[in-house]
């Protein structure tokens, strides 16, 4: 009778123990949780952090820019919209040498460019990588949907745009031909 209960015992205990063992495995079949935009940081050209958290209550247009390209002169147009809409809009452009490698300069060296060609006042960030190994973490939260919540996307060239909503939400991305001034964009800065 006692080697009949232990056995029940220990088939009860084992039958615990691969439940709980089903829950916590596998870790690849995990969901990412999305975590908000406005978690994310980089580093500025200059250096220094840039939060995204000092943006929250703004819409913030990110775009992967570069010196040496056909699409540079979107510059003057993304300039034009952060003067104009910059009560509502942030603009950050975040520098990038892998499409035919149009951005071979230094830091200090895209900064002269930025502002002695366009005059650009918005900020700047480090050159990053915006796709493939290494990518930064903000462009694996803007291009992933299991981190953004919302969508995949694919950097396919220099100036993709990304906008995000006042509250850190993933809202639309835009191809390189899509001008910064285009109704595609400033309809959505309600």
């Amino acid at each position: 009778m006692k080697i009949a209960a232990l056995f029940l015992l220990l088939a009860i205990l084992g039958i615990t123990l691969a439940s709980a063992t089903k829950r916590k495995a596998p870790n690849a079949n995990l969901i990412a949780i999305p975590q908000t935009f406005h978690e994310l940081t980089v580093t500025g050209i200059d250096g220094e952090p840039i939060r995204m958290a000092d943006f929250q209550g703004k819409y913030v247009l990110c775009v992967n820019v570069a010196s040496k390209c056909g699409f540079t002169p979107q510059y003057k147009g993304l300039q034009a919209l952060y003067e104009k809409y910059q009560d509502k809009l942030v603009i950050i452009g975040f520098p990038s040498n892998q499409f035919l490698m149009q951005e071979p300069g230094t830091e200090e060296e895209i900064a002269t460019f930025c502002e002695i060609n366009y005059g650009v006042a918005f900020p700047l960030t480090e050159k990053i990588k915006v796709k493939g190994g290494g990518q930064h973490p903000v462009y694996s939260w803007l291009t992933q949907k299991e981190l953004n919540g919302v969508s995949d996307a694919k950097v396919s060239w220099n100036f993709n745009k990304f906008l995000i909503s006042p509250e850190g939400k993933w809202l639309a991305h835009f191809p390189s031909k899509v001008e910064p001034m285009s109704e595609e964009i400033t309809g959505l800065l309600k």
